[in-house]
């Protein structure tokens, strides 16, 4: 026979039922979803920046602009050279202007994203998610 204090012990370890939630987005915050896409945007600003300065530090690296440079001498001429185009500044100030250019683009994105969403569930009823607990 099993004393009480085993009885309670194999009953504590079972697990119970997972309760299943089923929720309904209907509302996105407007301001929300405008700092978080403005975070994302900033990250993204960050990645492409980065980016820019490997690849160009790679490319510049393996002689790729000198054949480049070689070439477009030989097809449109001695006077032009594409090392005084695509300088480490001018490349690096693009990158900025894309990714400054990136951010105002995706943040007002994810602005008119929310807009939608919340003019939409009036029509759809939202986007139903469903829970367990684990």
């Amino acid at each position: 026979m099993s004393s009480v204090a085993e009885k309670l012990a194999g009953k504590s370890n079972r697990k119970p039922p997972a309760k299943q939630v089923r929720l309904r987005l209907v509302y996105i915050d407007f301001w929300s979803a405008v700092k978080l896409s403005f975070l994302v945007a900033v990250c993204l600003a960050v990645v492409n920046i980065v980016a820019s300065f490997l690849v160009f530090t790679i490319v510049q690296s393996t002689g790729l602009f000198e054949n480049l440079n070689s070439l477009v001498q030989d097809v449109a001429g001695a006077g032009t050279d594409l090392r005084s185009i695509l300088s480490i500044g001018n490349v690096m100030g693009f990158a900025i202007v894309v990714s400054l250019l990136n951010l105002v683009v995706t943040t007002a994105l994810g602005a008119v994203v929310a807009v939608l969403y919340n003019l939409s569930v009036k029509i759809t009823g939202g986007i139903l998610v469903g829970f367990t607990n684990s």
